[in-house]
Order: C-alpha cells, then structure tokens, then sequence
C-alpha cells in the first residue's frame, strides 16, 4: 500500500485545568485561610492534615477534616467556615503568584487554536482574582463551584468545562495537582495530567490516574509534544 490512509485526522486534544496549585501558586494560602477559618470555632488541626485536602470541595473538606477529630458541626456553622475561608484567603490573596509557565502555555494554546478551559473548587468570588495574574480577560472560559452541583472529586467541573468548549471530555486532558484532581478527571472519562506543583509526589498522582506528571506548566509547556500537541514550545 502506498501513501497515507484515508482517515479523518482528528483535532489536538482540548486541556481542562485546575487553577489553584496547577495555574497558580496558591494552595499554601489556601491552607492558611483554612487554618484560621477552623481556629474560630477553635478546631485546631496541623497544616499537613490541611494540606491533604485541599482541591476538594469546601462542604467535603469540612466534612472530611471533622470526621478527624471528631467534631459536628451544624450547616450553619459549615457555611459560616466556607465564608471565612473566603475572608482569610482573600486577605492574603496579593501574595498569590503564576506558576512558572502558566500564562505562557495559556496563551500559547489559544495562539495554536487548542481549546483549553479553567475548572476550580473554589467560588467566582476568589477564583477570578487568578485571571488578571495570568494575563486573561473576565470572560475566559472557566467554570467554578458556583456553577455546578457538586465539585471535586465529583467529575462535574470537568464535565461543564468541555461541555463549556464544545468537546467531549474523552478528547480532554484534566490537569491538576492533587488526587482529587484526577479521580475527578477518571471520572469525568478524560486523561489525567499531573503536575507537582501543589505539593503532591509522583507515585501519589500517577497512582490515582496520571497518564504524565510534570513539574509546573512551565515543564509541561515545554514537552506538549508528549501530549500530541505539536510545535507548541518554541526552540530552545
């Protein structure tokens, strides 16, 4: 047989990232707000057990960081904890950063017409403090708690995040840092992307799915060609 085979070339895969740990260097900030949030209902917990769940969503957070110690709690008292979460982070919310990376594979992507969209646990009101920092307009295509029925490791954000894009979540990479990330995204029916940039090891995120773990969307830019995005990074 000579020459190349009739098929229909199919279109570069579309990325669904989460924001914070993965985009933004946020989850310590994350886990202070979290830390003083819980001091004022005088729940003491050390910062690593903190850390562990962070990327989940805020209700199973609380539940699961309660069930640790014991605690009840009434929905009041829940929803007064998300809403100081909120307060605190916000406080320190000037001291967050880009991840090494981060704009340029955005801006990247969009030159290269790949589709790519934001996923996040947290709320409109935190989340789109990240947008400016990474050099994107108000309407970038992002999806956050506020608009879906359950977050992480539910797959929901990642399911409206391609139904966001037109695309199915089968032809989507999830990034993320944490395993709620890619349980979620396994979930979802799309491939796992690791990145260690929120604090968890290798064999922890390839363990719960990732197909490739990376260093920060800097490495990740750097090696799109694993991902059968060609021509991405520029050389050298």
């Amino acid at each position: 047989m000579a020459g190349l085979a009739n098929y229909h070339e199919p279109s570069p895969p579309a990325f669904l990232f989460d924001l914070d740990g993965t985009l933004i260097d946020s989850v310590y900030q994350h886990v202070i707000a979290w830390r003083a949030a819980l001091s004022r209902l005088d729940i003491d917990l050390s910062v690593w057990r903190i850390h562990r769940r962070i990327g989940m969503s805020g209700g199973l957070f609380v539940s699961a960081l309660l069930r640790e110690t014991g605690r009840t709690l009434s929905e009041a008292d829940i929803a007064m904890l998300q809403e100081a979460h909120r307060q605190e982070y916000l406080v320190q919310a000037d001291s967050v950063r880009p991840l090494p990376g981060a704009a340029d594979l955005l801006a990247a992507l969009t030159d290269r017409k790949v589709a790519w969209a934001i996923a996040t646990s947290g709320y409109w009101a935190t989340a789109h403090h990240a947008l400016a920092m990474l050099g994107l307009a108000d309407d970038a295509p992002m999806v956050t708690r506020d608009m879906v029925a359950h977050a992480k490791p539910d797959p929901d954000l990642f399911l409206a995040a391609a139904a966001l894009l037109g695309v199915a979540p089968q032809h989507a990479f999830v990034v993320g840092d944490s395993v709620w990330d890619l349980l979620a995204a396994r979930r979802a029916g799309a491939l796992g992307i690791g990145v260690l940039s929120g604090g968890y090891g290798r064999e922890e995120l390839e363990r719960a799915g990732a197909y490739r773990v990376y260093a920060d969307p800097a490495d990740l830019f750097a090696r799109a060609d694993e991902l059968g995005v060609r021509g991405l990074a520029l050389p050298g």
